[in-house]
C-alpha cells in the first residue's frame, strides 16, 4: 500500500491546499477531464477545501457519458437479436437509450453479459460458434489497446462470429472544442493520467500554446489532484503557458509507443458525435476498412438509427463546464440513479452520479 497510502495522506493534502491559498491572488477556473478524477474530487471534498477563488468545473471525461444516444440504440437493437450474445462492461447496462437499456433487454430474454475485458468476449465467441458475439468497445485512449488486441486475436483465431461496436473518443480534440468555444470559461486543465500513460502528452503543448492555457498531467489520488491544481494555479499566477507532468511515476512524454502503433494499425481517426455536445471533428477512432468483418455496426446494419434526447437533460452543458449538476431542474427528482435521463447519472464515472452519491445537491 506504500504507493497508495502516501498519496492519501491528509496532512500532505492539506499542506498542498495551504500552498494553493498562499499562491492564488485572483479567481481561476480549472477543468479536469477525467471521470475518475471528478469522483475523487467530490468524494474527498477537494473542491470544498480549495480557496473560493479556485473553481473546478467538470469536463467530458466519462466515456460512458459521452457515448451518443444513437450508438446506445444500436447496441440495444443488436443485443435484442436472438442470435447474439452481447457483451459489455457493467456500467453500460444502466445507460438509457431512447426507450430502454441493456438491463431491460436482458430481463426480456436477451443474452447480455458483463465482461471485464474484450478478450473475455473473444473467449465467449470461441465457446459459442453458433452465436454472434459482440463487444461494446467504448472508451477514451485508455481502453483502446485492449479493444485492438481483441480484434487482432479474433483475426489470428479466424473467428467469424466476433465483432465490436466501436465508440472510441479522444481527449485532445475535445479540449480543442472546449477551448475554442465562444462560451469557454476554462483557464487551466488537469489532464487525465491514465490517458497520458498510453498516449503520452506530446499532443498537448500545441493546444496549450494556441489557447494560452496551462495544462498539468494529474493522477487520481487526493494528493495527486491537489498537486496538479497547485501546479496549474502556480503557472496561471506566473503567466506561464506549458504542459507539466505531475504524474511522473506513471506517465512519460512519449507514452506507450508500442500500444500507440498497435492502435494505429487497427483504428483510424474519424469525426465522432459526443452525447449532449455534438460532433467533434477527428475526435474518435473507428475500425480501418480492412477490419470491417469485425465491425458490428456494419455487420448488423444499424448505422441509420436516429434518436431524440430528453429536453430536460443538461448533461451537455455540464460536460462543457458551463453548468453543474445542481443547476439542472431534474437533478435528484425526475433524474436519479433509479430513473436516469442521461448517462452522467448512472455511469460509475458520471459527474451527476458523483454529486448525487456524495450528497452535493446545492451550489457550494
Amino acid at each position: 500500500m506504500k504507493y497508495i497510502s502516501e498519496y492519501r495522506d491528509a496532512k500532505l493534502v492539506h499542506s498542498v491546499i495551504d500552498e494553493i491559498r498562499r499562491t492564488v491572488t485572483r479567481p481561476w477556473v480549472l477543468m479536469e477531464i477525467c471521470g475518475g478524477q471528478t469522483h475523487a474530487i467530490v468524494r474527498h471534498g477537494i473542491d470544498q477545501l480549495l480557496p473560493p477563488a479556485i473553481e473546478l468545473v467538470h469536463g467530458p471525461g466519462c466515456p460512458v457519458c459521452v457515448t451518443p444516444l444513437e450508438l446506445i440504440d444500436q447496441a440495444l437493437a443488436i443485443a435484442a437479436r436472438p442470435d447474439v450474445i452481447f457483451t459489455s462492461y457493467g456500467d453500460m447496462l444502466r445507460v438509457p437509450g431512447s426507450a430502454r437499456d441493456l438491463f431491460s433487454i436482458r430481463a426480456s430474454g436477451g443474452d447480455v453479459r458483463v465482461v471485464y475485458s474484450p478478450l473475455d468476449a473473444v473467449k465467449i465467441a470461441r465457446q459459442n460458434p453458433n452465436k454472434q458475439v459482440v463487444f461494446f468497445a467504448i472508451g477514451f485512449e485508455t481502453t483502446a489497446p485492449a479493444n485492438v488486441m481483441s480484434v487482432m486475436q479474433a483475426q489470428n483465431l479466424g473467428l467469424e462470429n466476433f465483432s465490436i461496436l466501436v465508440s472510441h473518443v479522444r481527449v485532445p480534440p475535445a479540449i480543442h472544442a472546449i477551448l475554442g468555444s465562444p462560451h469557454n470559461r476554462v483557464q487551466g486543465f488537469l489532464l487525465a493520467g491514465h490517458v497520458c500513460a498510453v498516449m503520452g502528452y506530446h499532443e498537448y503543448p500545441s493546444l496549450a500554446e494556441k489557447y494560452r492555457v496551462p495544462m498539468v498531467v494529474t493522477g487520481f489520488e487526493p494528493l495527486d489532484i491537489a498537486q496538479g491544481i497547485m501546479q496549474t494555479v502556480r503557472a496561471l499566477e506566473q503567466g506561464r503557458v506549458e504542459v507539466e507532468n505531475a504524474y511522473a511515476r506513471a506517465v512519460t512524454f512519449e507514452g506507450n509507443v508500442p500500444a500507440q502503433k498497435m492502435i494505429e494499425r487497427v483504428f483510424e481517426s474519424c469525426d465522432r458525435k459526443w452525447r449532449g455536445i455534438g460532433t467533434i471533428p477527428q475526435s474518435g477512432w473507428r475500425l480501418r476498412s480492412e477490419f470491417d468483418r469485425f465491425n458490428a455496426e456494419k455487420r448488423f446494419n444499424v448505422g441509420e438509427i436516429q434518436t431524440q434526447e430528453s429536453p430536460l437533460c443538461i448533461a451537455g452543458k455540464i460536460l462543457q463546464g458551463l453548468s453543474k449538476p445542481h443547476d439542472c431542474s431534474a437533478f435528484g427528482t425526475q433524474c436519479a440513479p433509479e430513473h436516469p435521463l442521461g448517462a452522467t447519472m448512472v455511469s460509475s464515472e458520471g459527474v451527476c452520479a458523483a454529486y448525487y452519491q456524495y450528497g452535493k445537491r446545492e451550489n457550494g
